[in-house]
């Protein structure tokens, strides 16, 4: 067992490298064809097909990979999203160019059981929905080669067929009880390899530095494929620095191919240290000759040492540093959990942008792009697997749980970015099964934890939220949901402090709570004299639920970006005067499916992002700026409220968040003064401005400084001084047209006309036409039934070029409607 005192690390994942004389890989991305339901046998996906043939299935859709089942009915409002198989097809022109080599299917995740087949034989199956597999389909090949219908039937081409499931079944992790959506389908890239007869399948680069940063060493170990049993070769190992300068290079030759194969240790003096500020790479190559073909392998690695102090701060490369996190989930707008390169890039670059430097990925081991990403970027990372909530289950239930930790620490294991191995998340939730014996859950998570340091001891182990487990790992996380599930926001450091006392190494995971994109509120905080305080801050059973119970926020509050932005603003204050505070991860980045969440605002959606689900910023956005950039910013609170309201002549709050020194507000022209930012004066730091507005138009100006550098922000809404009766009638107009897009909006509003803008019943938007809504998309603004935010709510319309009817109906009141 390691010492917690220094931890030192670096490392891998599993990569095939695309060189000259080394194996080849493609994504195959296009040309498939899908349908979501069963098959009678995978004949039916292959059987010969004539034009007009009643027996093929008209029910095939073309579609490309990365792909998922489930991309729109995860947040369809009015069914349950789809739990079951799903086929998939395409023929593929396989040319090995090496003599004796080997053809592979690389998965980089599927879900959540995935059966491959070479025409009708089955080539492989494997269970998990977010590790990565591999699958030899050589010897398949080649046979379907030999048979009549590879030339007649297909004409020289070899048909691919997979069978995905993500059926319900208690003896899989994760549990359905999980509060995300537990998806299906090829949702990562798929790819094929060729390789040379012998192959590198993966390399382990441990790279360690001492305390004062001078001497460095690395440990190269590599694990070979080798199916024909060559049992021999020669190997070379190149060492290359951050700026592409080779520093080592060794030649070995190998007497046996299998196992893990120690290569070569380096020495590395005074190696430049991967930080969040500065996470310079090398790069570690591994050659594997064997006669006349190579296999080639490569690797970025980071030289850094961390340490969690006990009951103290988190040290990188011996100075402290919060972590200043949030969390990720595999999951977007019209693609489910079929994230495409280009998307995960955008999101990892808009967490950069945001000041984090740790992620926690919750709650599976993600895309390698996504880990790739947080190396090169700097941000810390803890990976966990997917063993949530549900109880523990049998014997192929642990199986599974094993197998996934060690895919994930063997395929993620030369990342820098990683620092912390999770072993499960709020394993203290029973459901799944008749028996919930938490002394069989410590015993199964002892194992897990063993396990983790046998893999490898470099990096530390975590949970979160399961206290009679807490002993175990390395680092824990209680449930502290002060201002949300339980409490007020101001009890945040009492009940902080509480429950570091509790444990040697303390990390807060998930904090925050839910707001409805475009909701705005005069009086945030009104809700917080309801809510009984002292009572802890963690989640309890029922507390996401919108109906009964003690008076919380998450049931009982507006759900507004305004108060969300008050909770935040308090924490990060707190967090600054917290010198033993390891540091916390907000949760969540983005908005993100979930089937146990039908009564939210948006349907199926947990709302507690700081982003929408398509990437639109969220106004709790820039309040982590303000606190976690150095970048000079400025923001004025309300981009997304487009009417004010209140008395004539009343002072109303103007909030700005920025991390310059100064600010100066201007008003419809006038000056309201400059004020030094201050972070310990609440809220926004100190820069809010009580205004007394127009009534009707009204402009704001800020104009912030940092020495010589000046930002400035600019927002324009109304102010409404009418005081609003009960919504008497909804009117629904286009306001906006891009193309053949067009954007209608709907408003509640009373017997006298004026908006009512408390108002936050649902809604319904229909069509009659030939267009289509553009809806299912889990936003505020991408969905046919959501509530309001402050009285109105929008939607966009694809006309296809067509005249449409668009409806919009509400409880109680009369449907309307709007040619476009």
């Amino acid at each position: 067992m390691m010492k917690l005192k220094t931890v030192f690390f670096s490392l891998i994942c599993l990569c095939f490298f695309s060189a000259a004389n080394a194996q080849q890989s493609a994504r195959l991305t296009g040309n498939w064809e899908f349908v979501r339901m069963d098959l009678g046998g995978v004949w039916e996906a292959v059987r010969p097909v004539g034009k007009g043939n009643p027996e093929e299935m008209p029910v095939w859709e073309k579609v490309s990979l990365p792909h998922c089942m489930n991309a729109r009915d995860a947040v369809d409002p009015d069914v349950n999203y789809y739990q079951g198989p799903g086929w998939y097809r395409t023929q593929l022109a396989v040319n090995n160019p090496y003599t004796g080599g080997r053809v592979l299917l690389h998965f980089e995740g599927a879900g959540q059981k995935t059966d491959v087949y070479i025409h009708t034989v089955k080539v492989g199956s494997h269970v998990g929905g977010y590790d990565e597999f591999t699958i030899d389909i050589t010897d398949a090949v080649e046979a379907f080669k030999r048979t009549d219908v590879f030339n007649k039937q297909f004409r020289g081409k070899v048909p691919l067929v997979i069978r995905t499931d993500n059926s319900r079944d208690l003896e899989m992790i994760p549990s359905s009880l999980s509060d995300f959506t537990v998806y299906g389908g090829l949702y990562r890239y798929l790819n094929l390899v060729y390789t040379p007869a012998v192959s590198i399948d993966k390399i382990f680069a441990l790279p360690t530095v001492d305390n004062a940063g001078k001497l460095g060493k690395l440990v190269v170990k590599a694990r070979l494929y080798d199916p024909a049993k060559k049992n021999s070769g020669n190997a070379t190992v190149r060492l290359t620095d951050p700026g592409g300068k080779m520093i080592a290079q060794i030649n070995k030759e190998l007497s046996s191919l299998s196992g893990d194969l120690l290569l070569n240790e380096f020495s590395v003096r005074s190696p430049v240290l991967w930080s969040t500020d500065n996470p310079k790479l090398y790069t570690v190559s591994v050659t594997i000759k064997n006669g006349n073909d190579s296999s080639v392998l490569t690797e970025r690695i980071g030289f850094r040492h961390f340490e969690f102090v006990k009951k103290g701060p988190f040290m990188l490369n011996g100075k402290r540093l919060l972590l200043n996190g949030t969390h990720r989930h595999e999951d977007h707008a019209g693609v489910g959990a079929a994230m495409t390169e280009e998307m995960i890039r955008t999101e990892i670059k808009l967490m950069k942008d945001m000041g984090v430097n740790f992620i926690r990925l919750g709650h599976y081991q993600q895309s390698r792009i996504a880990l790739n990403l947080c190396d090169s970027l700097g941000l810390l990372v803890w990976e966990e697997i997917p063993w949530c909530r549900g109880g523990l289950g049998g014997d192929i239930y642990k199986e599974q749980a094993r197998r996934m930790l060690t895919n994930m620490i063997e395929q993620h294991y030369n990342h820098p970015s990683v620092i912390l191995w999770g072993l499960g998340n709020e394993n203290d939730w029973p459901g799944d099964f008749p028996e919930f014996d938490q002394q069989k859950i410590r015993v199964f998570m002892k194992e897990l934890h063993d396990l983790s340091h046998k893999l490898d001891d470099s990096r530390l182990t975590s949970i979160r939220r399961c206290d009679f487990c807490k002993d175990i790992v390395d680092v824990y996380s209680p449930s502290i949901w002060a201002g949300w599930y339980r409490g007020v926001y101001t009890e945040y450091r009492s009940i902080t402090e509480a429950e570091y006392g509790k444990t040697d190494h303390f990390f807060h995971a998930e904090w925050g709570g839910d707001s409805h994109a475009g909701r705005h509120s005069e009086n945030p905080d009104n809700q917080l004299q309801k809510i009984r305080t002292g009572n802890g801050g963690d989640e309890r059973a029922g507390d996401a639920s919108l109906f009964g119970g003690n008076a919380r926020v998450s049931k009982d509050g507006d759900w507004s970006e305004s108060y969300i932005v008050n909770l935040f603003d308090w924490h990060l204050k707190e967090q600054q005067n917290m010198p033993w505070l390891t540091g916390s991860a907000q949760w969540v980045f983005k908005d993100f499916a979930t089937p146990i969440r039908p009564d939210n605002p948006v349907p199926y959606m947990n709302q507690k992002g700081v982003v929408e689900r398509d990437f639109t910023p969220k106004e709790s956005y820039y309040v982590f700026q303000s606190y976690w950039t150095t970048k000079p910013m400025v923001h004025i609170y309300g981009h997304s409220w487009p009417v004010r309201w209140g008395d004539e002549g009343e002072a109303k709050t103007v909030k700005v968040y920025s991390n310059c020194d100064e600010a100066e507000l201007w008003v419809n022209g006038k000056s309201y003064g400059a004020k030094k930012r201050n972070v310990q004066s609440f809220p926004a730091a100190g820069l809010h401005w009580d205004v007394v507005f127009n009534k009707g138009d009204n402009s704001v100006k800020v104009i912030a400084k940092q020495k010589k550098v000046q930002v400035e922000d600019s927002v324009h809404f109304r102010y409404e001084t009418e005081k609003w009766g009960k919504p008497a009638k909804m009117i629904l107009e286009k306001v906006k047209q891009e193309g053949d897009i067009a954007t209608v909006e709907v408003k509640l509003v009373d017997d006298k006309g004026i908006q009512c803008l408390d108002a936050a019943a649902f809604v319904r938007f229909g069509m009659i036409g030939d267009g289509e809504l553009i809806d299912d998309l889990g936003t505020s603004s991408g969905s046919r039934y959501v509530q309001l935010y402050n009285g109105r709510a929008v939607i966009r319309v694809k006309a296809n070029n067509a005249v449409n009817k668009i409806s919009v109906k509400s409880e109680g009141l009369k449907t309307v409607f709007i040619d476009l």
